[in-house]
């Protein structure tokens, strides 16, 4: 055991801990949740911290051997090593500074390890005085929550484009496939299996182009800053040159904010970010429950598409299979537009110059990362890919459907297409049946009509109106 010290008194450390009594305290002050910070946001503050050291040491404010010693600690973090000793609570003390001490600690132990001294020696390295040089919390932890979701779009997108891939290659596969539209979840004009599927397939591109321009606000960044702004306690040439090394560190377009105040007092960038993840998961829900209700029965229900297996879907019910993956995801979706919620209430609780609850931000824009990149990722493996129509289920919906009566309004009208209907419903006769023996329209009249390629297409012309005229004479 080691003792350390602080404003508050002593404390008692296992000599294996790479932490220090800040972290101690704060594991100690809030046994919330249990949860610890993301793998990346830890990668993305050890990253943040050695550009921080480098130019520190560049403006001759931290001697190299010292600032060498903190790069190397920070680097292996960045590297996944000492996850362990991340130990602080996400639910913790506002603005994130349990967390920033927790690394500020740890990188000093480990760096004061390289250069031959014993943990907690800070009289060599000091978590505050050298690790922390020219930071605070309030800079620091929102620098680094950017840098961490940034860090996490770049494998959750990709998983995006991939699923609105696999619904635009189904669209094509299910292109000729006519089926019933539906509308009010009643029958409606025909449309083809594949339409519906390219629809969905478009929807996810869009929302992948909404994220990806809410994500462009997060480039900017505050470091600098320290407390409240205004970068007190830096040198003038500091924030160009942290700038500097962490775009060269994390490989991302980082820039410096205009107006490091503003920066400091709103959090609205993660708002905007936050919105575009929760706009996605409403649309992953409304696909989802499409499927399932395409998937239905399958002999009771609409049963026009099938769903890959993936379980025994009853304990008592031999046979049957649930959409489970749809199940699932609907699920996962709903966590993240209630982690949205969280992230809003947290965004407007800001104060003066800082906004304490950027931890909670934090834990919820990247957990919600984490949720909708495996959703997205098992929705199409397990899922989507595994889709196949069921065509003569299809088929045969369109004709009973009354929707296809709509199709005769440019040739009889709107009126006496209502009386067909009426009578469709009435008697259950098609409704090829019915015209032909009131003798509105030919046999090959109807032919061109109820064509199913025409059905689901722009098809009215100047012959459509000429026919209605005569029909009308």
């Amino acid at each position: 055991m080691r003792t350390e010290k602080d404003s508050l008194g002593t404390k008692q450390i296992s000599d294996n801990a790479y932490y220090g009594i800040n972290t101690l305290r704060a594991a100690e002050n809030f046994p919330i949740s249990g949860i610890k910070a993301h793998p990346l946001f830890i990668k993305a503050y050890a990253l943040l911290k050695c550009a921080c050291a480098q130019s520190n040491a560049e403006l001759a404010l931290l001697d190299h051997k010292t600032a060498h010693a903190i790069i190397k600690a920070g680097q292996e973090i960045a590297d996944g090593k000492l996850n362990d000793q991340f130990i602080v609570d996400v639910f913790q003390a506002g603005a994130g500074t349990s967390l920033n001490m927790n690394i500020n600690e740890v990188i000093a132990n480990r760096a004061l390890e390289f250069m031959g001294k014993k943990k907690g020696d800070y009289a060599f390295i000091h978590p505050n005085d050298h690790v922390n040089m020219a930071q605070s919390s309030n800079d620091t932890f929102p620098t680094a929550m950017r840098v961490a979701v940034l860090l996490k779009l770049n494998k959750f997108l990709p998983e995006l484009t991939r699923l609105a891939k696999t619904f635009s290659q189904k669209g094509k596969a299910f292109n000729r496939i006519i089926k019933a539209g539906r509308t009010h979840l009643q029958d409606a004009v025909p449309i083809r299996l594949g339409q519906e599927f390219t629809a969905y397939g478009k929807t996810l591109q869009k929302c992948e182009r909404d994220i990806k321009r809410n994500a462009n606000d997060l480039l900017e960044i505050g470091i600098g800053g320290t407390a409240v702004g205004t970068g007190m306690n830096t040198h003038p040439a500091y924030r160009a040159l942290a700038l500097k090394h962490l775009r060269m560190r994390t490989q991302l377009p980082l820039k410096n904010t205009a107006d490091m105040v503003e920066i400091m007092q709103s959090q609205a960038a993660i708002a905007h970010l936050s919105s575009a993840l929760k706009n996605t998961a409403l649309e992953l829900i409304r696909i989802a429950n499409d499927l399932r209700l395409l998937s239905s029965g399958p002999h009771t229900g609409l049963g026009e598409i099938t769903l890959p297996p993936v379980q025994q879907g009853s304990s008592i019910m031999p046979g049957k299979i649930n959409p489970s993956i749809l199940e699932c995801a609907t699920m996962a979706c709903m966590h993240v537009i209630g982690a949205d919620h969280a992230v809003s209430l947290a965004v407007l609780s800001g104060q003066l110059e800082l906004n304490v609850f950027m931890p909670l931000m934090a834990y919820e824009l990247l957990h919600s990362l984490d949720l909708l990149q495996n959703t997205l990722t098992m929705m199409n493996h397990k899922c989507v890919k595994g889709i196949s129509a069921r065509e003569a289920v299809c088929s045969s919906y369109v004709m009973k459907s009354m929707g296809i009566i709509a199709a005769l309004n440019p040739l009889i009208g709107y009126e006496k297409a209502g009386e067909i209907a009426k009578e469709f419903v009435a008697t259950k006769k098609s409704i090829k049946e019915i015209v032909l023996d009131k003798k509105i329209l030919t046999a090959q009249q109807l032919v061109t009509i109820l064509d199913p390629k025409t059905l689901t297409m722009p098809n009215l012309s100047s012959q459509s109106h000429a026919n209605k005229n005569q029909n009308k004479t």
